[in-house]
């Protein structure tokens, strides 16, 4: 008989995960496909110290590697393959990787979304290590030190004031004159005595040896560079960068109802506009990107696949 599964879930991160064991669980014949590796953003996070329950000292890795052994004990299969196209509109959903062809009675789609990157020397070196993309994640970090904010819209602008909840000061770095977050916002943060500007300006490059110690600055209509550094005391400062985030759902253009910034439009019980296809995790249009709400999301879609399951196909 061919091989068919019950669950295929592709991507591999908290939703993708939770998915898999819910889904293992139920007796659910399952595979996990992953591009790159397991876990997704959360492996690059030093502490997660807002995960409820969470053992102390708690880092991201570990608690993929928590994930990753329960979906293990439970049955749940996982192969390393990257996708390059789908056909989820039969009966039976036939998922095509660049090493072997999948074929599955639901399909949950955890692809995630990563941050834009604002682009300069050490960035990516030191994420984790006062880079971040994630204020709800790290600013309790920054207690009563300095960070600087790069972005200028309506999520950089309230990230920065969660932020001077923490810090001592907050700089948002803008590469216009003014703000395009909503006059509201705006209105909000000018009132804010712990924010300050740096206006027409971008992060150039960002220096540490394991942690960031200082971050270049360019005016871009001078073109003068300005280097802050640490202070003494701190040895540390935080850079949060929040420009956008980018879906990873181009390989399902056209086969699933996106949004327009690229992100799968689910109800709340994680199902598409397609018959036994949901989606879970950052991929989907939702309030907030946290592991707290990718873990939920992967079980509400392993849930409902399952149900979808028994109703639409004999033993």
């Amino acid at each position: 008989m061919e091989n068919v599964y019950d669950l295929a879930i592709i991507g591999s991160g908290p939703a993708g995960l939770a998915a898999a064991l819910y889904g293992a669980r139920a007796k659910m014949k399952t595979i996990m496909i992953e591009g790159q590796k397991v876990g997704g953003q959360i492996v690059i996070t030093h502490e997660v110290a807002n995960y409820p329950g969470s053992v102390r000292e708690a880092t991201g890795p570990s608690l993929i590697e928590r994930m990753e052994e329960q979906a293990n004990e439970f049955g749940a299969e996982k192969v390393m393959d990257k996708i390059v196209d789908v056909d989820l509109d039969g009966k039976i959903k036939v998922i095509k990787g660049e090493k072997a062809e999948y074929k599955a009675k639901s399909v949950i789609l955890a692809t995630g979304a990563a941050p834009r990157l604002a682009g300069c020397p050490g960035e990516q070196e030191l994420t984790g290590k006062g880079v971040s993309y994630c204020a709800t994640c790290d600013a309790d970090f920054f207690e009563d030190m300095e960070v600087f904010v790069v972005g200028g819209g309506d999520t950089a602008v309230e990230e920065a004031m969660y932020l001077a909840k923490f810090a001592r000061k907050v700089t948002i770095v803008h590469r216009r004159d003014e703000l395009r977050a909503a006059k509201s916002i705006q209105e909000k943060a000018f009132k804010n005595p712990k924010l300050d500007f740096m206006w027409n300006s971008a992060i150039e490059e960002i220096k540490g040896d394991g942690i960031v110690e200082s971050a270049v600055f360019k005016n871009l209509v001078t073109g003068e560079t300005t280097e802050y550094f640490a202070n003494e005391e701190d040895g540390t400062f935080g850079i949060f960068v929040f420009i956008g985030y980018i879906p990873k759902s181009d390989v399902f253009k056209g086969k699933i109802t996106l949004d327009d910034a690229g992100y799968i439009i689910t109800d709340d019980n994680m199902k598409t506009n397609v018959d036994g296809v949901f989606a879970a995790g950052d991929i989907r249009v939702k309030s907030l990107r946290q592991v707290v709400t990718a873990c939920a999301d992967g079980a509400i879609a392993a849930t409902q696949a399952e149900k979808y399951v028994e109703a639409n196909f004999e033993e």
